[in-house]
């Protein structure tokens, strides 16, 4: 499989993602109202739940002005970019797909921000009165497996291929490289 087709798989998931999220938080605004309700009880430990975010991750950062507002709206904004431009540069499938869902989060979240002045959580995960998470959407999900999947990319992955790697720089265990030695060696028998 070639790079490209790795990238349109990544901004394909990112679309796919955003598509999903959208259509989400319309249904809970639209055809269950969830806004006039709050709550719907789906199990016993999940509900949707109205809540209207106005700040960034878990609600830091809260926009309670329109130029704070924007202000968010362009600095996640730049994020996305960078988050894009990364996924562009990146090599490893997985790392792209993990970039592809922390995009496709991003931009369902701007839109929100950005048409709204908050971005609509629902999901409401709890066990009696243990809320695991804060309430969420499609976004936030995709978001936090990307970073988590980015994460252990780094801590599992990345350290083998490391180690498979080898040494850089013509340095092998403490000494120069063969390369190096074959080169002093001609320049004593001359």
């Amino acid at each position: 499989m070639t790079l490209t087709r790795f990238r349109t798989e990544g901004v394909a998931l990112a679309l796919a993602i955003l598509v999903i999220d959208q259509l989400a938080k319309f249904i809970v605004a639209g055809p269950l109202a969830l806004s006039s309700r709050m709550q719907i009880e789906i199990t016993p430990f999940f509900n949707l739940t109205w809540a209207e975010n106005r700040g960034v991750s878990m609600g830091f950062l809260t926009a309670e002005t329109e130029t704070a507002r924007w202000m968010l709206v362009v600095l996640t904004g730049i994020i996305a970019t960078i988050v894009l431009l990364w996924m562009f540069k990146e090599r490893a499938r997985g790392d792209i797909l993990a970039l592809g869902m922390i995009l496709g989060g991003a931009l369902g979240n701007i839109i929100d921000r950005a048409r709204l002045g908050y971005v609509v959580d629902y999901a409401d995960l709890h066990f009696g009165a243990f809320r695991p998470f804060m309430i969420f959407n499609i976004a936030d999900a995709a978001i936090t497996i990307g970073v988590l999947l980015l994460l252990a990319r780094v801590l599992i992955i990345g350290d083998k291929a490391a180690k498979s790697e080898g040494p850089k720089s013509g340095v092998q265990h403490g000494g120069p490289s063969a390369d190096a030695t074959a080169a002093k060696t001609e320049n004593y028998d001359a």
